[in-house]
């Protein structure tokens, strides 16, 4: 088999200035100029699923601006130079339609399967990391991820459990992708778990249902007493070495650090706190996750857009070092 081709990296800041130049996520190259795919980054401008303030649809967009400001060729937590190493590129948007919840979960889940392979595409990527959009989409996701990885691991930042059956009638919300996976069996219920869980909730019973579904809570309540290295060891315990789907909501985050964001909550994660538990991720078989929910018209300063972009970044060092 011949030697794969050395990747196409993003534009140089060095020779091109970071604020200008192409605007791909970190300026790497477009999906269609690239002859094979490591990692696809994807944009979903969808918010059709909310249930409190709308503008997620402007996500990507801002993501991907304010990626401008990351210098991308080496981190040195994760001691890798992700782009060296993989072909990464942007795939763009999904032609979402704002009228109709329906039609647009369609379109993610054909996209998503064309990148990944399990559709007809160009050539398929090894690895997907969608930018939302509200959490509605990582329904989709999962469905295109599961017909070319399997049932998989699912590891959920958020500050809400985002498994309720219906809101004001229905199914398909950004309150209720993990009830409908859950019941197509999208992922593995004895390895899947959500992290950062705050704030009231409609019933007691949302909790019972939850672990029904095959969920393990660590609340930010939890990460307050045990610390990031007691949560990287409880999602490692629980996970394994399955195949894992990260899933991150920027609520999970305090709205100090993200204030852009449809359903706030307090008490939440610091960025730090966040990135330190992805950091210790490294080494788990990552195989592709998403970053959902950055309403850029409720941001200060990029500041949840950054942290949003940030995070994008911290995946593809995952992919780079499983």
């Amino acid at each position: 088999m011949a030697e794969k081709e050395r990747p196409i990296q993003p534009v140089d800041a060095t020779t091109m200035p970071r604020f200008a130049g192409s605007s791909t996520f970190v300026r790497v190259p477009e999906f269609g100029a690239v002859p094979y795919c490591d990692v696809a980054v994807l944009g979903v401008p969808f918010d059709g699923g909310v249930s409190f303030r709308p503008g997620a649809r402007f996500g990507p967009i801002s993501v991907r601006q304010a990626s401008r400001a990351i210098r991308p060729a080496y981190h040195p937590e994760y001691d890798v130079q992700p782009f060296a190493m993989l072909q990464v590129a942007d795939a763009g948007d999904v032609p979402c339609n704002p009228y109709s919840i329906s039609e647009s979960l369609a379109a993610v889940e054909a996209r998503a399967g064309e990148l990944l392979g399990t559709a007809e595409g160009p050539h398929p990527a090894g690895a997907l990391v969608s930018i939302g959009g509200d959490h509605t989409i990582a329904y989709s996701l999962l469905k295109a991820v599961n017909r070319r990885f399997g049932k998989v691991a699912l590891l959920h930042f958020d500050a809400h459990l985002d498994t309720w059956d219906t809101y004001f009638g229905e199914p398909f919300t950004h309150g209720t992708p993990f009830r409908r996976a859950a019941e197509e069996d999208l992922f593995d219920k004895d390895a899947s778990m959500h992290v950062g869980i705050r704030g009231p909730i409609y019933s007691p019973k949302d909790y019972e249902n939850d672990a029904e579904l095959g969920f393990r809570i660590m609340s930010c309540d939890d990460v307050q007493r045990e610390g990031v290295d007691g949560a990287v060891r409880r999602i490692k315990q629980r996970v394994g070495d399955r195949p894992l789907y990260i899933s991150i909501d920027i609520d999970v985050l305090d709205p100090a650090h993200a204030p852009g964001t449809g359903t706030p909550e307090i008490a939440g994660l610091s960025s730090r706190e966040l990135v330190m538990m992805l950091r210790g991720l490294a080494g788990m078989n990552v195989v592709s996750g998403d970053v959902v929910e950055v309403a850029p018209a409720y941001d200060h300063a990029e500041i949840t857009s950054l942290a949003a972009a940030t995070l994008v970044y911290e995946l593809i060092c995952l992919l780079a070092r499983r």
